[in-house]
């Protein structure tokens, strides 16, 4: 199948009814948000196709205000591909010198913070590789496999456990922070203009092979990321999956390159298409990026506004028995703009310590623990938001709310550290656990493995080598769910 000459024209009256009657369409009364769901849910019917067209022209009028960094002529990119890529290796080096020379981390705050941003950017992450999705038609278009080939493996080439949104849907899933509701409009910006290019790829083909080339280039806040989260025992995979997908020697940032370059032909060195195919590309940095997500997060507005999604529902839900600062928990509820006062209320009256371990604050108690009274009310990701605010600076160890205390002078091993000892726990009775702890490169010095492959080198007797990674693995040094359960699995099988 080869491209017609009306799939290159941008859209306007020479693309027929459907396009010239976009223009007098307007914009969803519920915003972004809502033409999100609309387009994510199904094919669109006709209405909000045409709202999405609308939505594309004007975000590529705002785009091309914006200056860009593409070099002038389509025969420099593969020199401005390679440029971007060290620039960002370079920042990257630069980083980790200044983390092993103490730095605290650059991105996140606490654990809250992490879990916050992967919440905050999921409309963008849940329709991952979905503006390739209209090049499907042009399949058997050698000047498109570039692309095709860039879709299918977003899709993990059919198997789900490569698939790009069933991991990061699973991610969500594993750390409590569905549903998204409640997100903001101009967080699903980004995925709208994604969702939308995929649906009107007849008439956007240049702005998608440009919006390719601009979203599959290597970020340093990509690298950051995906270093801070394991850091914070947080799985990175769907990070460190796309840093090595969309290496610039032959993943999908030279693909994208390639691709423009393969669809050059089609208009000689048009400066008309190369205009389309650079508009494009300022779409991939339209919304709020990556950086903005994570630095636009203040902990004291996130508890407050936790606390008043809860207030609707928990304003009758109490009685009177229990009074803060001479008023009901009723009375203090049903004030729409009270949250704060509230909140100071408790910490006057010292439900609340700040500052100081969760275990202190009665308000804790009643939220986690034997018998909690208020047990389910909030979901694991406000849990961990009020255990981390409550913590204060001290939540900077990264320790989840559903794990006790960490002993004094010990680090929160991060995720690939306690995977490894997960992966080769039964291998535990033999010198092979010892050589791979000992082989392991960790980013940072991990004073748990550190401790571990000491106890290990002094010990001789199989029995205690077992107790040693029956103790290790156990909830008091902090391990992850899943990670329990694997421990529970392999002493089962060892009984």
């Amino acid at each position: 199948m080869f491209v017609a000459a009306h799939e290159w024209t941008l859209p306007g009256s020479a693309v027929g009814d459907a396009a010239a009657s976009a223009k007098r369409v307007d914009l969803p009364a519920d915003g972004t948000r809502d033409l999100y769901r609309r387009l994510a849910g199904g094919v669109p019917d006709e209405a909000t196709r045409n709202a999405s067209l609308v939505f594309l022209r004007q975000a590529l009028e705002q785009a091309a205000a914006d200056d860009s960094d593409l070099p002038g002529s389509p025969h420099g990119l593969a020199a401005w591909m390679h440029e971007s890529a060290q620039r960002a290796g370079d920042s990257y080096r630069d980083y980790l010198l200044a983390r092993k020379a103490g730095a605290p981390r650059r991105y996140f705050q606490n654990r809250a913070h992490a879990l916050h941003f992967l919440r905050a950017v999921a409309p963008t992450k849940l329709v991952d590789g979905a503006w390739l999705y209209g090049l499907l038609s042009h399949a058997q278009n050698p000047r498109f496999a570039d692309l095709v080939a860039t879709y299918v493996e977003e899709l993990g080439e059919g198997r789900a456990d490569k698939n790009h949104v069933l991991l990061y849907r699973k991610l969500l899933e594993r750390h409590g922070l569905n549903p998204l509701h409640g997100l903001p409009d101009v967080l699903h910006t980004q995925g709208v203009l994604q969702l939308a290019l995929g649906w009107n790829a007849r008439d956007f083909l240049p702005e998608i092979i440009g919006f390719n080339l601009g979203y599959e280039q290597l970020p340093l806040h990509l690298l950051v990321t995906a270093y801070e989260l394991n850091e914070l025992g947080i799985d990175p995979y769907y990070f460190t999956l796309h840093i090595t997908v969309d290496n610039a020697d032959s993943g999908h940032a030279q693909r994208a390159v390639q691709a423009v370059l393969d669809t050059l032909p089609r208009f000689g060195d048009s400066a008309g298409f190369w205009q389309r195919v650079q508009a494009g590309c300022q779409l991939s940095n339209a919304g709020v990026g990556t950086t903005d997500v994570i630095a636009g997060f203040d902990m004291q507005c996130e508890v407050e506004a936790i606390f008043s999604r809860k207030r609707m529902t928990g304003q009758g839900a109490h009685s009177d028995y229990c009074r803060v600062a001479g008023r009901s928990v009723n009375d203090w509820l049903a004030q729409p703009d009270g949250i704060p006062a509230f909140l100071a209320a408790l910490e006057q009256a010292g439900w609340i310590k700040r500052d100081a371990p969760v275990g202190e604050s009665r308000f804790w108690k009643l939220l986690q623990g034997d018998k909690a009274e208020m047990f389910g009310v909030f979901s694991p990701y406000e849990l961990q938001v009020i255990h981390d605010w409550i913590r204060g600076d001290a939540s900077a160890d990264g320790q989840a709310h559903d794990e006790p205390p960490l002993l004094p002078g010990r680090r929160r091993p991060s995720f690939r550290a306690h995977s490894r000892l997960v992966q080769h726990q039964a291998g535990v009775f033999n010198p092979g656990l010892l050589k791979v702890l000992e082989t392991s490169q960790e980013e940072a010095p991990d004073p748990d493995l550190q401790a571990l492959k000491a106890e290990l080198a002094a010990s001789v007797d199989a029995e205690q080598q077992r107790q040693l990674l029956v103790r290790a693995m156990s909830p008091e040094l902090h391990w992850t769910p899943a990670g329990l359960y694997a421990t529970r699995r392999f002493m089962q099988s060892t009984a």
